[in-house]
């Protein structure tokens, strides 16, 4: 079976954006997703990346437009402004690293249920609240939300690791497991390609 690693961060409007499509893709190929979210702040100071907060206006002003262009062409309402942005993104990052180690929900539906929050649904994703009904709308125990912050913990920092390893710099980041990378949602149809092509 194929494999890809999915580094992101539930901050990040970019995997907002897009949306259910690896997973669409995933399931043509018969590859499975490891979810690995992170930490793109330290990600950013680790390989070169400036945070938006500190980019110069003319970058975030392009960064607005790319937003509204994409998010229109694709057809996913969003908030380009939400209210709770930026905001902690670990312990939502830690309910997502245990539902995956606890299986019997949909990943790919609670990564995306996450960000929708933060990016459609003005919710602060760093709140109990929002989390819990993101895992039970997926079909994972919402009791998940306080009982993997440890072992969430430990992982989340853990992938921060790997990623700076395996080269990745920003979010959405997606590695093959021929070493094959790709960044950004505008990435997936190459990514499609690439996992179509006999070996």
């Amino acid at each position: 079976m194929k494999q890809m690693d999915y580094y992101f961060t539930v901050l990040s409007p970019w995997a907002y954006l897009a949306g259910s499509r690896l997973e669409d893709i995933a399931s043509r190929h018969g590859a499975q997703i490891t979810y690995k979210p992170l930490d793109i702040g330290q990600l950013f100071g680790r390989t070169g990346g400036t945070p938006p907060k500190d980019r110069h206006p003319s970058r975030m002003e392009y960064r607005m437009q790319e937003l509204k262009r994409w998010s229109k062409a694709l057809d996913m309402p969003m908030n380009h402004i939400p209210a709770h942005w930026p905001t902690n993104g670990a312990p939502a990052s830690y309910a997502i690293i245990a539902a995956q180690s606890v299986g019997g929900g949909d990943m790919g539906a609670l990564v995306h249920r996450i960000m929708r929050a933060c990016w459609a649904g003005e919710k602060d994703i760093a709140e109990d609240a929002v989390i819990k009904s993101c895992l039970s709308d997926a079909g994972f125990d919402p009791s998940l939300a306080d009982s993997g912050l440890l072992a969430g913990a430990e992982t989340y920092g853990r992938n921060l690791e790997d990623a700076v390893a395996a080269g990745v710099f920003g979010s959405p980041f997606y590695i093959c497991d021929d070493g094959e990378r790709f960044w950004g949602q505008d990435r997936l149809d190459a990514l499609d390609t690439h996992l179509s092509a006999k070996p």
